[in-house]
């Protein structure tokens, strides 16, 4: 039997609502995709709080359109800008003459895990196990069974501004539409993006978006660091816009979307058409270099800044990838920005058959978290993964 799933996408640049079907055949198949563009948002909010209400409209109706169906009730993604990440380490004692980890323990770990963060403000709408140890031996997420005297965990939660979920819940409903819930946006990005077997040494995934950069890092099954900065491809072309005195839309189509970081020849000219009356101009290499590299040079040290007062343990183990709009379409753009972190930024795998461009991975990565949240919902609680998810969903109040 299929199941139809609808999920809502609020870019700094786009609405994207996509409509999934989920079967035993085929565990996400795309059938509808509605794109909006609009003014998206900063910390503060909504750049333009009035065309919200019809952005939304005109993505849904655009996936209805699309898929043939009529959409009732859609899945809210929350942005990283709207969401607060907080990991916490816990230990609990085993008891009894022969000590193993039950589920009970594990139930243990997650309450000790509520009492260290204490009331948070906002709405809980993520948690997730980093990783377990059982007596300070190796790191696992299958700790039931294991023999032992004490259980440590790090537990990652994700807490949605209050603000957020109520105005989209209001605008939704306004609209003829129901919130079937609010998930985090970046936890599934980096889950579907970031290798398993890189986020066992702990994983950095870099988003570059038109208004703004996530930093998002990953270890074990829990986003246990995100940061968000006020700088995206948006404000390259700004610069180039305001320095060279053209107009944004032909600072973005015909030099930001055509330059290439490193490997270009000095001889390389970024051509201006004549528009009314304005004549045709002409920029050099030289020149356009000055302005994007310096707004680049300005992400990486913020990138940097943020990782080094994050407290994350970074090592050479730890691998940084790539996404997002902003920078991952031009060539040599990762490795201009790794040349800046020190470190090997490689491009995120493909995870999706359709729209698999970095221009929509927060998007899949959201539909992908909601897919399988609600299999864990709907999956019998047997064994660990069974008490453990059941355990994750009561956190949430699923």
């Amino acid at each position: 039997m299929k199941t139809v799933v609808a999920a809502i996408d609020f870019g700094t640049s786009k609405i994207v609502t996509l409509v999934a079907e989920n079967s035993g055949a085929q565990r996400c198949d795309i059938v509808g995709a509605g794109i909006a563009s609009y003014n998206g948002f900063l910390d503060a909010g909504w750049n333009d709080p009035g065309e919200i209400d019809e952005k939304i409209r005109a993505s849904v109706e655009d996936a209805e359109r699309q898929c043939h169906r009529k959409i009732r009730e859609i899945n809210v993604g929350v942005p990283g800008a709207f969401t607060n990440v907080y990991a916490t380490e816990v230990r609990v004692q085993l008891s009894g003459p022969d000590p193993r980890v039950t589920a009970t323990d594990v139930r243990h770990v997650f309450e000790e895990a509520e009492k260290n963060l204490g009331t948070l403000a906002g709405i809980k709408i993520h948690a997730s196990p980093a990783w377990f140890m059982v007596d300070g031996g190796k790191k696992t997420l299958e700790p039931v069974g294991m023999k032992g005297r004490e259980l440590t965990a790090m537990v990652s939660v994700v807490v949605a501004n209050k603000y957020f979920v109520d105005d989209v819940n209001a605008r939704l409903n306004n609209l003829g539409y129901v919130a079937g819930g609010f998930y985090s946006t970046p936890a599934g990005e980096a889950m579907l993006y970031l290798p398993e077997e890189d986020r066992d040494h702990m994983a950095v995934l870099i988003d570059v978006g038109y208004l703004n950069t996530e930093v998002m890092a990953v270890e074990g099954d829990a986003l246990i660091f995100h940061k968000c900065i006020d700088i995206g491809g948006g404000n390259i072309s700004a610069d180039l816009s305001m320095e060279l005195d053209i107009p944004l839309r032909a600072a973005e189509e015909k030099i930001k979307h055509n330059y290439i970081y490193n490997f270009g020849s000095p001889d390389d000219t970024y051509d201006i058409p004549a528009t009314d009356g304005e004549p045709a101009r002409s920029f050099t290499r030289e020149q356009v270099s000055a302005i994007i590299n310096r707004r680049v040079d300005e992400l990486a040290e913020e990138i940097k800044k943020a990782i080094d007062e994050s407290g994350l343990k970074m090592g050479s183990w730890s691998h940084y990838y790539l996404t997002g709009g902003g920078l991952s379409f031009n060539r040599g753009g990762k490795e201009y920005l790794g040349s800046k972190l020190q470190a090997t930024v490689r491009e995120t795998p493909k995870r999706t058959v359709k729209m698999n461009s970095h221009a929509y991975s927060s998007t899949m990565g959201l539909m992908d978290l909601i897919i399988e949240t609600m299999e864990q919902q709907h999956a019998p609680s047997t064994g660990f993964g069974g008490a453990v998810k059941d355990f994750f969903r009561s956190l949430l109040g699923g």
